[in-house]
């Protein structure tokens, strides 16, 4: 009878332990002290930070945030929903279709971060901590309570794997350290979203229309920051904010209803994209926007040739530049030796052809090749398409265009007496030169988006999935390999060279430096290859936001100088090793990098 008692107590201790926090916290202790530290630093917002203005943003307003402070109070804000939502109240369960206690977690640590980095900023800037005002240590100190009452959360903790005796001191601690990290993901980790049931069409469609709101709000805000430590800030709550609504289910249940409203859903996607420039007071942001709009248009064209086809080609930017020099030629440049000038359809059509020759030239005796081989031969087109457009300045080579000083002084576009060179107003908005630009790119983006649509979901497109996935068994089902490679490479080809064509009347000038393999500033074949893949390949808003993310961030981020390229290099490799699928993932490519997840029941011709 002893033994047997023993026995139950030894394994009743695990049990009982398995669902503890990472801090021994009581758990109701830890909720209200998360829900307490949130408020509390929503309430922190209203103080005075510090009492000297020559921090940016202006800190010291009491009942006014400003700055650093906004953001604090989002994410505050944030975090104090999901707690309540925590305690099951009615009317706050929608918030948390997936569990409260992850998205807890993630929006206290965002809304800590930013407020302890805040701090911290003022602290080095103005000369130490007694800068700071009764509300600057009112939101340290609040969001560190809150976050330690959201570590005290009660999660599942994994079993560890056995021990092997035998095993060495470095062995016991990879082991011990494997486990240890393994009980971290497992206490910022969520359940499966419940599924959301079926609303009224009119009540899903005000949803979309919501989520798009929401959107052009944060993407406004975000290109609109004017100092450096704003942008950081904003960067620290977007992120964890995202993952916050992520792990409640939020963003799995419009996911699901935007994929019932598909057509819906992308034809307002375009309308909130062109509501962007009215939003603004000037044309600053909007040369932000059109530069945005050429690198997506020219990624997603990319996103054909890598994410449908599975064809690695490290020299896309070429294409870019074929259509940008072919419709630089033909529109009326003082540099251009043939001296005439196409109305902008045909310089389109011209850009476009031109793009599609050379992806049909180079892509003709190069597509038998496969992987590693075929990407270094892209590669070194796109180099040869550099040297030889510098080249041909008349000393080198044929004078064609105009060497290293590039083609220049291109006319601004005319089309049906609207000069998109000047400034309109429409409904009482002044639109900018580079805002009339916008426009015209977001038609072409619109285009573009349309083809890789409708050339996914046909029988080519099917193709090149197949191709993607297995070629010898594509070969083997009937698949003729080469062609449909060649049509990829060909309409990935078109699409950047339609691109192309508008970018050089927004830059004035065309030269080969702006067509190089990799540099401190996109488009360039690695920023391309990299949207596609930090977006999600396969999919039409992956590259999308992939390119809109690495062309703002690094215009944002100019004042760490050298070390650009290093903190963006970490960054991507950070979410590469915890992401690797993208942001917006293929769903069968998410069930590749992650096996445990459940099977999707339906999958589309894509595999989207």
């Amino acid at each position: 009878m002893t033994t047997q008692t023993t026995a139950s107590t030894t394994t009743a201790t695990p049990a009982a332990d398995a669902s503890t926090g990472l801090i021994g916290i009581p758990p109701h202790l830890g909720r209200a002290l998360a829900t307490g530290g949130s408020a509390l630093a929503v309430a922190s917002t209203f103080l005075a930070w510090t009492w000297t203005a020559e921090f940016p943003g202006d800190l010291t307003y009491y009942g006014y945030p400003g700055g650093l402070q906004v953001l604090v109070l989002v994410g505050g804000a944030l975090a104090t929903l999901f707690s309540l939502a925590s305690y099951g109240l009615k009317g706050l369960r929608w918030l948390t279709p997936a569990g409260a206690d992850a998205a807890v977690k993630y929006a206290t640590l965002g809304t800590f971060a930013t407020a302890w980095y805040t701090i911290l900023a003022i602290s080095f800037q103005l000369g130490g901590l007694v800068n700071l005002e009764p509300g600057g240590y009112l939101a340290a100190a609040a969001t560190l309570i809150a976050l330690l009452g959201a570590l005290a959360l009660p999660f599942e903790r994994p079993e560890p794997d056995p021990i092997d005796p035998d095993e060495t001191g470095w062995e016991r601690f990879k082991h011990d350290t494997g486990h240890r990290w393994t009980t971290l993901r497992a206490a910022f980790a969520s359940g499966s979203p419940r599924p959301v049931r079926a609303l009224p069409s009119y009540a899903e469609i005000l949803i979309i229309v919501a989520v798009l709101a929401l959107a052009l709000v944060v993407f406004t805000y975000g290109i609109g920051t004017e100092y450096d430590e704003l942008f950081v800030g904003f960067l620290i709550t977007a992120g964890f904010g995202f993952a916050a609504l992520n792990r409640s289910g939020l963003i799995a249940h419009a996911s699901q209803i935007t994929a019932r409203h598909q057509n819906i859903t992308v034809c307002g996607a375009f309308i909130a994209a062109a509501c962007f420039p009215f939003t603004q007071t000037d044309d600053q942001y909007a040369t932000l926007g059109v530069y945005i709009l050429i690198f997506a248009t020219v990624a997603l064209g990319l996103n054909i040739v890598v994410g449908l086809a599975g064809l690695l080609d490290l020299g896309y930017v070429a294409f870019l530049g074929v259509g940008a020099y072919a419709a630089a030629l033909v529109s009326g440049s003082p540099s251009s030796p043939f001296g005439v000038h196409f109305p902008f359809w045909a310089a389109v059509l011209v850009g476009a052809v031109a793009s599609l020759i050379f992806g049909v030239l180079i892509g003709a005796p190069t597509l038998r090749l496969r992987g590693d081989y075929l990407a270094i031969v892209t590669l070194g087109f796109g180099e040869i398409f550099r040297i030889a457009v510098n080249n041909t300045d008349g000393t080198s080579g044929p004078d064609l265009t105009n060497g290293s000083n590039g083609i220049a002084s291109i006319p601004d576009l005319n089309i049906l007496g609207f000069d998109f060179g000047i400034e309109h107003d429409i409904a009482g908005f002044t639109i900018g030169r580079f805002a009339n630009y916008f426009f015209l790119m977001l038609l072409i983006t619109a285009v573009v988006v349309l083809v890789f649509r409708r050339s996914g979901d046909s029988r080519i497109g099917r193709a090149w999935v197949a191709i993607r996935e297995d070629e010898t068994a594509a070969l083997a089902m009937g698949i003729n390999g080469f062609r449909v490679k060649l049509i990829a490479f060909a309409v990935g080809a078109t699409l950047a060279g339609l691109a192309g064509t508008v970018q050089a009347h927004v830059t004035y000038t065309v030269t080969p430096e702006q067509y190089l393999f990799a540099g401190t500033t996109p488009p360039n074949s690695a920023f391309l290859l990299a949207a596609v893949v930090l977006g999600g390949m396969g999919t039409i808003a992956g590259p999308l936001i992939g390119a809109a993310l690495l062309f703002l961030i690094p215009n944002k981020l100019q004042f760490l100088g050298d070390f650009q390229l290093l903190a963006f290099g970490l960054a991507l490799v950070l979410l590469m090793r915890f992401r690797p699928e993208g942001l917006i993932p293929n769903r069968r490519r998410q069930l590749e990098f992650h096996e445990d997840h459940d099977a999707p029941a339906v999958l589309s011709k894509t595999g989207a």
